[in-house]
């Protein structure tokens, strides 16, 4: 049977090569799984209705039955190629209407693919961005979990900033960092399942509706909505869930992407705090002795993709006038595209972080290279009474003294800093990165018991 699913208004055929430019049938497969959950909603509609027979109704549904378990097994990819459809809309519907002839000539009434395709898309949308949370989720319970077990064994690490050594931190502090921000990537991820179950657009037809009487309350209870949408016009149109996704991916990919761009240095050899198991390095055809950190760098790309898939995707939208215009298929194409990959490279994250062992006893010995305590010791004299600036400016002039002379802060830095305070004494403050770590005061801080307080606080919310 033909897959194509208009006719009757044309002489002739359709031109081979601009058919084939007009498909999206290829990217549109992942929807099939989405299209039978709608066409059965239909089906439903029709029969509450009364406009379908309950024989035809249990026909159609065997029938989507049959093309689900296709679908299922892999065999129904292959035949919708053959068929020479247009989309996947139209491969189902061919299918179907192969299965159940007469009933199935009867699938498509009072439906348009303008809406079966926006209620199909906000289906997939819902059921990725669910897919998006749990990611998340679970890579900001793994951060956690590798925190608490960092903040047992007390591991140092120099933050930094522009790259350039800054103040001591914990791993911890650091792990948890990394897990704030995927709880908050599953947050907008779980925002968008929740929007994506508001209202349902089946039964809008091309852009005014039907003088069927569909029972879409019906189909959007089956289909798990809320209620139907208000407006035809807008909801056909409307691709606000999909760029929603696109954004939540994107976002996503956000943290993942930077925790890579570490990751990828900790791992050379001139940081050395971190070493990428063999089962997620690569090699070099060349060079024997490489070990390359690929997972982490190709997250870093699809991260730069992901936002070209939601920038695309948002100004495909933004030129077109109300109702529907072909157009939009390019905006499913790079919402398909885009989210595919996408969530493929953040779940390839979440494998490759557990893959990662950090070398405790180099961080720590490291942390305070660089002089990264000299901010405690500007600290210290502020609590004495010096003004912000000149205590800057007091310790700025002790660590170029001791840079010069290839030495730590040190006792003697301490000293001279006491004396040119006018203290009665040495400076009080930390001179190793531990000390620093725990002189920290503030809510949020690297201090240990901070440290602590946030991951349970998190692990509240993320449970």
């Amino acid at each position: 049977m033909h897959a194509l699913q208009w006719g009757g208004r044309f002489a002739g055929a359709p031109d081979a090569a601009l058919l084939a430019f007009g498909s999206s049938l290829d990217e549109d497969l992942v929807l099939a799984p989405f299209d039978v959950a709608t066409s059965r909603a239909h089906v439903t509609a029709l029969e509450s209705g009364s406009i379908l027979a309950a024989a035809h109704a249990r026909e159609l549904r065997a029938a989507l039955d049959r093309v689900a378990a296709e679908i299922a097994d892999g065999t129904f990819a292959a035949s919708a190629r053959a068929s020479n459809a247009e989309d996947v809309h139209g491969a189902i519907d061919a299918r179907v209407r192969e299965l159940a002839p007469e009933a199935g000539a009867s699938l498509h009434a009072g439906r348009s693919r303008n809406d079966q395709v926006v209620t199909t898309l906000a289906l997939y949308v819902r059921d990725r961005a669910a897919h998006g949370a749990d990611l998340c989720a679970s890579i900001a319970a793994f951060a956690l979990a590798e925190a608490r077990e960092a903040l047992t064994r007390g591991t140092l690490l120099a933050a930094t900033t522009h790259w350039q050594p800054a103040q001591p931190i914990l791993l911890a502090f650091w792990l948890e960092a990394v897990a704030e921000s995927f709880a908050r990537a599953a947050e907008r991820f779980d925002r968008v399942a929740l929007d994506a179950r508001a209202a349902c657009p089946l039964g809008s037809g091309a852009c005014s509706g039907t003088t069927l009487p569909l029972d879409r309350l019906a189909a959007a209870r089956e289909l798990g909505f809320a209620t139907a949408t208000n407006n035809a016009l807008d909801a056909i149109g409307n691709r606000d869930l999909a760029i929603d996704l696109l954004h939540a991916i994107a976002r996503a990919l956000g943290p993942a992407s930077r925790a890579s761009e570490e990751l990828v240095l900790w791992c050379t050899p001139a940081f050395g705090y971190a070493r990428l198991d063999d089962a997620a390095s690569t090699g070099s055809s060349i060079m024997p002795q490489k070990r390359n950190p690929d997972p982490f760098e190709l997250v870093r790309g699809a991260a730069a993709a992901a936002n070209g898939a939601f920038a695309g995707a948002l100004a495909s939208t933004t030129g077109l006038a109300l109702s529907y215009h072909r157009d939009l298929q390019e905006t499913k194409a790079l919402v398909l595209r885009g989210s595919e990959r996408a969530l493929a490279a953040l779940s390839a994250f979440a494998s490759a972080f557990d893959y990662v062992r950090f070398d405790a006893a180099r961080m720590s010995a490291r942390a305070g290279d660089g002089y990264t305590v000299a901010t405690d010791l500007a600290d210290a004299l502020t609590l004495g009474g010096i003004d912000t600036r000149r205590a800057h400016a007091l310790v700025g002039a002790r660590v170029l003294s001791a840079e010069r002379e290839g030495r730590s802060l040190d006792a003697s830095d301490l000293a001279a800093l006491g004396e040119a305070a006018g203290f009665a004494g040495p400076l009080d403050a930390p001179l190793d990165a531990a000390a620093s770590v725990r002189a920290k005061r503030t809510a949020g801080s690297t201090n240990p018991d901070a440290v602590r307080n946030a991951l349970d606080a998190l692990e509240a919310s993320l449970a």
